[in-house]
């Protein structure tokens, strides 16, 4: 065997077991898609629904009223909406400058409220 054939046998030898070794893993990663599937269409139509719900505020706020105005007044109507609205704003990252820390008077551990 010439002494040049012998480093281009060993390449192809490594590239034949390279290419074994990404069909394995190219198998593989097609069962994970599969089992996935299901469970990343369910997260996607959940945000469909946040995406829609977000955009009609108006209808969200009204089908809450209905709900909410006979089973807890007026009063608590306006509690929830104060609820909501703080919520809201920690998770969209927007808080006012005030923020108020307090400690826990039972276990003396602080608490962050922030509006």
């Amino acid at each position: 065997m010439p002494a040049m054939n012998k480093p281009l046998l060993e390449v192809m030898q490594k590239r034949g077991a390279l290419l074994a070794r990404i069909a394995a893993q190219r198998k593989q990663m097609s069962g994970i898609g599969t089992r996935l599937r299901t469970p990343l269409a369910f997260a996607d139509q959940g945000l469909s629904v946040l995406r829609f719900l977000r955009s009609n505020l108006v209808l969200v706020a009204g089908v809450t009223a209905l709900v909410v105005i006979p089973r807890r007044g007026v009063i608590g109507l306006v509690k929830g909406v104060w609820r909501m609205w703080k919520v809201s704003r920690r998770f969209s990252g927007k808080t006012m400058v005030a923020a108020l820390v307090v400690a826990h008077p039972i276990t003396n551990s602080i608490f962050d409220y922030r509006c």
